[in-house]
């Protein structure tokens, strides 16, 4: 096969090299152009999310009309469903194509840091998710309760925090996702950064949240499917690589061809990796920053039945890890060993930065095949990721911009015009961030170890608020404050210290430099906000904030004059929580909610998430990697055989647990669709869902 150059400022940076197998060739052969090719890629799901949806709204008693369904998916979800969004709004562009560039820097201690590095912050959120169904079970966005507990200032300050995570996170989607389709395909990154997330908002304005989680699962699924064909083409059948000894022999003629600096004996087969030990340290503070502050992780929790919501969150994060660990282990590993072949693309530092080891190296190892296979595998972590932004995004404007500042007394119909509206509009915003930071040479790479800097210093004051009574308002505002301030100053001053007094995107972007500014800036935050608080504690009520959006108990709705007055004040909300079942087709009803809620519970729950979450923590942080690390021991052929069949067996099992599990707890749901489908088609009488009355009415 000819090779195909790039034009200039397409591809792998700025064009000075050719690529042997770009997915242009395969699109030129079907005469379609390559903005259609992912055009098509986006209506096809658009068309697909919106057909379940329909049928959702048709054969179940949930309606994305309805403005508690559209943003909280009616807090009915269960777990596999939950696990499998929480899996796909992790999986970001950055999850494949940083994990693997990490991979490519520093060997096999890259993937192992960020995967676990990203992974324990999910883990440790499953306290946070078990506080907030215990003091603010109601709630629609976690702003709401730094709100109701702090006052106006508080919940400006916080709410800064919180839409940067959400456009740092957008744009980091953008940036990654559009390098790789314009690597892949050759086409526009101005019209990539655009059509990913408009193609996104089009269904999500359509289902809500609900759909947002039904395209999860979507997405979830055919991601599990291609990284096992990437990880059994290198591990197994590839020509070029193989096996596990193929691999180890490639990577040490690697080592001894250009010796890693920081790595033991400049190997790639250690987890003694100084650089990578650094990288480590970055990933997991600024993790904490997006998923403490961004609002799609607090929305799965509220949308998850009480009673499963730290299950959902360990099974989520534990299955989640397998994705940028064995996909790195895979294509960032390969995209070494294959450096020389013929087909394998030259790789520059902007190159990496970009994230574009995994695609090279998909190219090299399966051609055409290859760069569609990572084309719609990164669509599809790109859009699902994407999706929970839009929805996260839209009920922070809605709940806490329009009905907090703008329309409190707000109707229905108002509140779900503005969640359309929101999400419509924060579609552009991405497109126009990711096309911003683009245009001013901020890459992928680059944005990923600077998010901490800036958004770190919420982290600490975000947690107390929500699990701490004893919590110092002042003292967590004027924390976050401070650190934000002095992420800055200790990220600029290292800089200009270590360069010569240069500061710009290269020099900024070292990893010494981003190390100061990530722990001074959730160091400062966290030491202020903690100590103030133990220094002069507040002493909170929890009951203000678990009145938060409440709705009239199920045992208070006696037939009179004044309830009905009351309840059609309250209508939608009201109706839902008393008369739907969950989307597994059990009933959850008001009743079962409230039993749920049961304080005792809830109060175990979080006891099981506290010891379950920093267990795993210390196991992964500390118990595997340092004894490794320290010990400088060089990987054997035996050694990195077991490393990836640790890797294989656990993405196996993720996939059980967030592709096969939530069919198995949805199997009454469809089963109800399958009968209303069956009766719509081939019976006269029509097969839309009828709600029941609920429980303990008169028939």
């Amino acid at each position: 096969m000819t090779e195909t150059v790039l034009p200039a400022g397409a591809g792998y940076g700025v064009g000075k090299k050719s690529t042997p197998y770009l997915l242009s060739d395969l699109i030129d052969s079907w005469s379609f152009t390559p903005p259609l090719s992912v055009i098509g890629i986006g209506l096809f799901f658009s068309v697909f999310m919106i057909g379940l949806t329909a049928l959702q709204a048709r054969y179940t008693a949930f309606s994305p009309k309805n403005s508690e369904e559209f943003t909280s998916a009616s807090r009915s979800v269960k777990p596999g469903l939950i696990a499998s969004g929480i899996v796909s709004a992790w999986t970001w562009a950055a999850t494949l194509l940083q994990s693997s560039a990490v991979a490519y820097k520093y060997g096999i201690s890259g993937p192992w840091w960020y995967g676990a590095g990203a992974t324990v912050q999910v883990l440790l959120f499953a306290m946070l998710a078990a506080k907030l169904k215990l003091n603010a079970p109601y709630a629609h966005t976690w702003l709401e309760i730094v709100g109701a507990r702090w006052g106006k200032t508080a919940h400006l300050v916080f709410m800064f925090f919180g839409l940067a995570t959400n456009i740092i996170v957008s744009s980091m989607l953008i940036l990654g996702g559009s390098a790789t389709v314009t690597d892949l395909t050759g086409m526009s990154t101005l019209a990539a950064c655009f059509l990913i997330p408009i193609g996104v908002g089009i269904y999500v304005v359509v289902g809500g949240m609900r759909s947002t989680l039904l395209c999860d699962y979507t997405h979830t699924s055919v991601l599990f499917a291609i990284i096992l064909t990437f990880v059994f083409t290198v591990y197994a059948t590839s020509p070029k690589i193989g096996s596990p000894r193929k691999m180890h022999e490639l990577l040490t003629a690697a080592s001894e061809a250009a010796p890693l600096a920081g790595n033991a004996h400049g190997s790639y087969l250690t987890i003694r990796s100084k650089n990578g030990l650094i990288f480590g340290v970055i990933n997991i503070i600024g993790n904490f920053a997006t998923v403490f502050q961004d609002q799609a992780y607090w929305q799965r929790a509220i949308a998850s039945r009480p009673a499963s919501t730290v299950k959902a969150y360990l099974l989520g994060g534990l299955a989640w890890f397998a994705i940028p660990f064995t996909f790195a282990t895979t294509l960032g590993l390969a995209a070494v060993a294959l450096r020389g072949d013929p087909d394998m693309a030259i790789l520059t530092p902007a190159d990496v930065s970009a994230g574009l080891p995994a695609s090279a190296a998909a190219a090299a190892l399966l051609g055409q095949a290859g760069a569609a296979a990572l084309l719609v595998l990164l669509f599809l972590a790109v859009t699902s990721a994407c999706s929970a932004e839009l929805i996260a995004v839209s009920s922070l404007l809605t709940y806490d911009v329009y009905k907090t500042y703008i329309n409190p007394k707000a109707t229905e119909e108002q509140i779900m015009r503005v969640g359309h509206a929101g999400v419509a509009l924060y579609a552009i915003v991405c497109g126009l961030a990711g096309l911003i930071f683009f245009y001013i040479g901020v890459s992928m790479g680059w944005l990923y170890t600077f998010m901490g800097v800036i958004l770190g210093s919420g982290v600490v004051p975000i947690a107390l608020c929500i699990t701490w009574s004893k919590a110092n308002k002042w003292g967590c505002i004027w924390g976050s404050i401070a650190g934000f301030a002095a992420g800055i100053i200790a990220w600029l001053v290292t800089t200009s210290t270590l360069n010569g007094g240069v500061i710009n995107v290269t020099t900024s972007g070292g990893d010494f430099e981003m190390l100061a500014g990530n722990l001074a800036s959730i160091g400062v935050g966290g030491i202020i906000a903690t100590v103030t608080s133990l220094i002069w504690p507040d002493n909170f009520n929890w009951e203000t904030t678990r009145a938060i959006n409440k709705p009239t108990p199920p045992s208070a709705k006696v037939v009179d004059e004044k309830q009905d007055d009351d309840l059609d004040k309250k209508g939608p909300e009201v109706e839902v929580k008393g008369s739907s079942s969950s989307i597994s087709g059990d009933s959850f009803d008001a009743v079962e909610e409230e039993s749920e809620l049961d304080p005792v519970a809830l109060k175990k729950a979080f006891r099981f998430a506290t010891w379950s979450s920093v267990g795993l923590f210390v196991v992964l942080i500390l118990i595997i990697p340092l004894p490794l690390f320290f010990s400088s021991h060089i990987y054997s052929v035996r050694d990195l055989t077991g490393w990836v069949a640790v890797g294989i067996a656990w993405t196996f099992l993720s996939a059980i647990s967030v592709v096969l599990y939530p069919l198995y707890e949805s199997k009454h749901a469809l089963a109800q669709i399958f009968r209303g489908l069956y009766k719509d088609i081939f019976l006269k009488g029509s097969g839309k869902y009828v709600p029941s009355p609920p429980k303990g009415s008169a028939a």
